[in-house]
């Protein structure tokens, strides 16, 4: 059996490959993650197995890596529930008392401690997609890092400030 070549693989059947994932997520930005996830997957297991159908090992790949990223993204909307202005007034009345300011306030610094241990990237990558709003791709290509990674990292400060401030989270 001859060796595989990415390059060949790729020039063969990359365009073929980013239709697919942009079909199943819905989405370009979200396609070209996937795709290079799944290059970076099947070199992964190049150097494990031999593969007979690279063409086919390619697609299984990246219908797995695609499958991966919708329940990613499903999980990230439940976590990650906007809040809204009405949301954000019922809230501001319920601490309208003093003693109820002063404890916010407390909560406040905790949770302003919390974050500020984090690592720079993590905290950087946290406060681009909570405070500011921004999607994970958005996060992704303002801090040129993957999307994958900016997950790691949203996921690494969730835990972490949770660990620190548990009663608030």
């Amino acid at each position: 059996m001859q060796p595989i070549s990415i390059d060949a693989l790729h020039r063969c059947d990359g365009v073929k490959l980013r239709r697919f994932l942009t079909r199943l997520l819905g989405n370009p930005a979200d396609a070209a993650d996937a795709h290079q996830e799944t290059y970076l997957l099947m070199l992964a297991a190049l150097s494990r197995t031999n593969v007979e159908q690279p063409s086919a090992f390619l697609f299984q790949i990246a219908h797995n890596v695609a499958r991966r990223m919708r329940n990613r993204q499903r999980l990230e909307g439940t976590i990650f529930q906007p809040v809204s202005e009405a949301d954000w007034a019922g809230i501001a009345d319920g601490y309208a008392l003093p003693e109820r300011q002063a404890m916010a306030r407390q909560d406040l610094r905790r949770l302003a401690a919390a974050v500020d241990e984090l690592p720079p990237r993590c905290r950087e990558a946290f406060l681009l997609a909570r405070i500011d709003g921004l999607s994970n791709g958005e996060v992704a290509a303002r801090l040129n890092i993957s999307r994958n990674m900016v997950e790691k990292h949203l996921i690494k400060a969730l835990l972490h400030c949770r660990r620190r401030c548990g009663d608030l989270f």
